[in-house]
């Protein structure tokens, strides 16, 4: 049987999963000239011209445009077409890491949703919780006028200047001094914080007591003393930080009176 030495439009479009008004349009343009063409002026294409059409589209899908796809193909030498491909590969390299860390994001907003959907509200327990990588700031600055609102502000941007390469799109939450908690004194905390597995500080892994409460930020009151009367009579002392969180929040609840707050605090046993 006679090899067939070159495809009809339609097959070549085909087995190059693309269009025949594609494959007319790069023709128009001088990206891609049919291999040749017949008597009755129908376009034919070579099999050789599918690692060249595969090449074109898949630059095309990275954004490159058309031009400059037709300048590498006129002007094209082994150089040229190494810094391109070099090129082309850093910027692949460069979204597949921005995807990576919006994996992380989603895979952790949808963890912390479904660990929060059965949980008894009411409860106050004790947990060994494993150590978690967070970014923690600095004091914030609260004289003056200043607000909580100026120091998350301040927050956002100190950690931009000092992580530059970390993504700061991560749900923020507040971290207390135990001493504060004991005083009862938790009207604004002594710094934010965000979990991330780039994060530079961390969540000891400790023992906790966790509450939960429902409604806006930083309405706590009615929390916190039952939690301290609950470390009291079960003999637990606060020993470290407090972190205060809202897994349930804006992201996936309406009315910002029915957002879940939950209080990590550090314990011990209380010695005898």
């Amino acid at each position: 049987m006679k090899k067939k030495e070159n495809f009809s439009i339609s097959d070549f479009a085909k087995i190059a999963r693309t269009t025949r008004d594609t494959l007319i349009y790069y023709d128009k343009i001088g990206l891609l000239a049919p291999a040749s063409r017949g008597e009755n002026n129908y376009r034919s294409y070579s099999l050789l011209q599918l690692g060249i059409i595969n090449l074109i589209r898949t630059l095309q899908t990275l954004g490159m445009p058309l031009n400059e796809i037709k300048r590498l193909r006129s002007k094209r030498t082994p150089d040229l077409v190494d810094a391109v491909l070099e090129n082309q590969i850093k910027l692949i390299d460069e979204e597949l890491d921005e995807l990576s860390r919006a994996r992380e994001l989603l895979q952790q907003l949808k963890t912390t949703i479904h660990s929060h959907l059965d949980i008894d509200e009411t409860a106050i327990t004790v947990q060994h919780l494993p150590e978690a990588s967070i970014i923690l700031g600095d004091l914030n600055d609260y004289s003056g006028d200043r607000n909580d609102y100026d120091a998350l502000f301040s927050f956002y941007s100190s950690c931009s200047e000092k992580y530059p390469g970390v993504d700061l799109n991560y749900p923020v939450w507040g971290f207390f001094s135990g001493e504060r908690i004991r005083n009862r004194d938790w009207v604004w905390p002594d710094r934010y914080y965000f979990y991330t597995s780039s994060g530079h500080d961390k969540r000891p892994a400790a023992l906790y007591a966790i509450g939960y409460t429902r409604g806006w930020y930083g309405e706590s009151q009615d929390l916190y003393p039952r939690m301290l009367s609950f470390i009291e009579l079960n003999g637990y002392e606060i020993c470290g930080p407090v972190f205060e969180e809202y897994p349930l929040n804006e992201i996936c609840v309406l009315d910002e009176k029915d957002y879940l707050m939950r209080a990590l605090v550090t314990v011990r046993k209380r010695p005898l």
